[in-house]
């Protein structure tokens, strides 16, 4: 029978601090990012900068270099799949969920839906034929220099109806059969997988399975056990780790023994509203009492904090947002406002007036501070 944690708030947040790399120890490089966040999403809005790049240079400071990202994903040191840069050896531990596509399961019954993938794409497998020898003669190329002759258009109720190219891409990738080979400018470099993915090993379903939630309940400190469906990849943990009660928090969590009772050594980060330690808005809430969205898609009048309003993170706590934005025309940073969610001190306005400055000089913009 698994041990069964009790912990304190401040337990549960200094354990998803340190598993996020977010302490006063900083890792050595991308790599060491990248291997230790397990995902990084790569989500190209830049109304400060890409959250890619924030979520390095939270971790790096301003020595990080977005040009390290576009190399090492272009040699595919690192790799993109499912929105999110990982880890080459990653790949291995999806293989088999693209071998039983469009089931998610080896021996689960297709769903209706699951059917309608699969008939569609058989439906239209003089298309996939085709775009697998393209790719195979000239790939990596971009999906609007490959052929769009889907036979039965693809049809939804979605943003996606009628887009059949962008949607057998889409399966074909799901399938393993194509990747994501690097990109250029804002669009996906496609290739065949064999060209891309190492040629690891497949590891069966459900070891697989426990593995993922594994890496991921450790590079997170702490989950629940069943969380919201999230696209690309879950915000659970299974019954990986042990049991864990949060005191003034209902419900049973899961954590990774290995980071409890550690040293925790703090410090002031401004973080991207899409970084992982607040991506989970509802464990934010829970564990962190941080009073926050992401309002880019509310009308100005109804924001609170900004568009792309960025968390602050001092020490275990969430202590403010700052509304800000890279205006590279005018060459400045522009700072509008810092909302402090109590009064800070001296010492914790000193301390994110520094971090606004590393970030100005790592956005190569001057900054202006308006608030």
């Amino acid at each position: 029978m698994s041990n069964h944690h009790q912990l304190s708030r401040r337990d549960a947040r200094r354990l998803a601090v340190r598993a996020q790399l977010l302490t006063s120890e900083r890792p050595a490089d991308l790599f060491d990012v990248v291997r230790g966040l397990n995902v990084v999403q790569l989500d190209q809005t830049a109304y400060v900068a890409p959250n890619a790049d924030l979520v390095m240079w939270s971790r790096l400071g301003s020595s990080y270099d977005p040009a390290e990202l576009a190399d090492a994903l272009a040699s595919h040191q690192i790799l993109e799949f499912r929105g999110f840069a990982r880890m080459p050896e990653a790949i291995a531990l999806f293989r088999a969920e693209m071998d039983a596509w469009p089931a998610t399961t080896p021996t689960g019954k297709l769903l209706d839906w699951q059917e309608y993938h699969r008939d569609w794409l058989q439906a239209n497998e003089g298309s996939r034929l085709e775009i697998l020898e393209v790719l195979r003669q000239d790939g990596p190329l971009r999906m609007k220099e490959l052929p769009d002759n889907c036979v039965k258009p693809w049809r939804s109720s979605g943003w996606n109806n009628f887009r059949s190219r962008q949607q057998i891409l889409e399966f074909l990738m799901q399938k393993g059969e194509i990747a994501v080979a690097g990109r250029e400018g804002r669009e996906k470099l496609w290739d065949l997988a064999s060209r891309v993915y190492p040629d690891d090993p497949v590891v069966p379903f459900d070891e697989a399975e426990r593995r993922r939630d594994e890496r991921r309940l450790q590079t997170t400190g702490i989950l629940r056990a069943r969380g919201a469906e999230c696209p690309g990849e879950p915000l659970d943990a299974g019954v990986a780790g042990e049991s864990a009660v949060v005191e003034g928090v209902r419900g049973e969590w899961r954590v990774d023994p290995s980071l409890l009772d550690q040293p925790f050594s703090g410090r002031t980060a401004i973080l991207s509203p899409l970084d992982r330690l607040v991506y989970d808005r509802k464990r934010m809430t829970e564990l962190f009492e941080f009073d926050y969205q992401l309002e880019m898609y509310k009308p100005a009048a109804k924001r609170r904090w900004g568009y792309f309003a960025l968390p602050i993170l001092h020490g275990d706590r969430l202590v403010g947002k700052i509304d800000a934005m890279s205006d590279r025309k005018a060459g400045i940073f522009r700072v509008d406002a810092i909302h402090e969610d109590a009064p800070f001190s001296k010492a914790l306005s000193a301390a994110v007036h520094h971090e606004l400055r590393d970030l100005a000089k790592w956005l190569r913009l001057e900054l202006v501070l308006n608030s």
